[in-house]
């Protein structure tokens, strides 16, 4: 087992967990309440850097690695997206969780309370976001493949840790919002990003493993991003008719590309 690439995940998504930290320590600095413009645009701007990771970080990598496989280029990219998709939709339909915009929770009844689903709700959409940076850094640190660059995985890190900032305040504030203290607050929204470290040692492994499953794996967490933008992010954002969100969607988008295309 090369205990070398699953550390180098843990680096990348520890970048990522950072973001949802710092967002989370807003608790500490501002009020109880964020500006719906505000929420808003930073919804857009995380579905942005979601959606251009999804196809530079992941989806062209996923082709370009299945052709040094000898595979079909498409054939991983849309089985693997598929299946991300898929499993978002039922574990949205299996996990209690209740997302901040929405005044009703979602899945199965259950006896937990808001404050525990809104944790799950985020933990939701940060595992695919774990698993690729966790897969990226495992391919950057390989020496079978060129798919993937150590900048060009620095460079997704990077981006889902700025879009986790605002990530972090959205869980964190809401539950300043109900009365808790800034302390508990802080350490909610900050576990809620425990899942993307966890997502990255398991697509690590799939690197170190089971290297036919790679490409597999990349689309997979394209399709699980995707899910969630359609899903949750763009609706929440684009909700009364509001361009601050879309905009946020274009500055994001944008961010994510540059990056991705200049260091990648």
């Amino acid at each position: 087992m090369d205990t070398r690439l699953i550390l180098l995940s843990l680096v990348g998504t520890s970048i990522s967990f950072l973001g949802t930290v710092i967002g989370s320590a807003f608790s500490f600095f501002s009020g109880k309440n964020v500006k719906p413009k505000i929420q808003k645009f930073f919804l857009g701007f995380a579905s942005g850097v979601m959606m251009a990771s999804a196809v530079w970080s992941l989806l062209i990598p996923a082709t370009e690695y299945a052709k040094d496989l000898a595979m079909p280029d498409w054939l991983p990219a849309l089985i693997g997206f598929l299946m991300g998709a898929a499993f978002l939709f039922l574990m949205d339909k299996l996990l209690p969780h209740w997302h901040p915009q929405s005044t009703l929770p979602e899945g199965p009844k259950s006896n937990l309370g808001k404050s525990a689903k809104l944790v799950f709700a985020v933990t939701l959409h940060n595992f695919p976001e774990g698993l690729a940076v966790g897969l990226a850094f495992a391919l950057a640190g390989s020496d079978n493949s060129s798919a993937i660059t150590q900048t060009g995985a620095f460079a997704l890190a990077i981006g889902i840790a700025i879009q986790n900032i605002p990530e972090g305040a959205v869980i964190s504030m809401p539950l300043r919002n109900e009365g808790w203290s800034k302390t508990k607050s802080f350490l909610y929204g900050a576990a809620s990003g425990i899942a993307e470290p966890i997502a990255g040692v398991i697509g690590a492994m799939a690197a170190v493993f089971v290297v036919s499953a790679i490409p597999w794996a990349l689309a997979f967490a394209a399709g699980a991003m995707i899910y969630v933008v359609v899903d949750e992010l763009v609706p929440d954002a684009a909700s009364k008719h509001s361009n601050v969100g879309t905009m946020g969607a274009i500055v994001g988008f944008a961010l994510m590309m540059v990056l991705d295309m200049a260091f990648g």
